[in-house]
């Protein structure tokens, strides 16, 4: 007699195998979508940051623009762009109340209110909040 594993063995092993990767698959989406959502809360943290400390080095006029339909963060300095998030392709979308926050060569914000931009993702959401003055904070 050969050693080897009957039909039936094998589709035993590919049936418990095949009900593993369900729940593995199932059980992870939510871990997914929070580490989507906390990696693009980060991203764009910095992008802030890089628009403060650019206009603070460099002299000029720096802002930060949010493009919601495009699920899109982008860093300009006049006709220049610094920098860009694109979520986007990652599932996070992305809103907020204003649609572009500008910093003095002062590193003051620049405007006469408030930013909250929001990631979401699923049932996981992030909510940054931009001081008419500059200062960020996530939560």
């Amino acid at each position: 007699m050969r050693p080897g594993s009957t039909t039936l063995e094998q589709l035993l092993i590919l049936t418990i195998l095949g009900i593993l990767a369900g729940i593995a698959l199932f059980g992870g989406a939510p871990l997914l979508e929070a580490v989507a959502v906390e990696t693009a809360s980060r991203e764009s943290t910095a992008l802030f940051a890089l628009a403060r400390d650019h206009a603070l080095s460099a002299g000029e006029r720096t802002a930060v623009h949010i493009d919601g339909a495009r699920g899109r963060v982008v860093v300009h300095a006049g006709p220049d762009t610094l920098a860009m998030a694109d979520f986007a392709p990652r599932g996070v979308r992305v809103t907020s109340t204003r649609d572009s926050m500008a910093y003095a060569p002062d590193g003051l914000g620049v405007g006469a209110a408030n930013l909250r931009l929001i990631l979401s993702r699923g049932a996981r959401a992030d909510t940054i909040n931009v001081s008419r003055l500059g200062r960020v904070e996530w939560r």
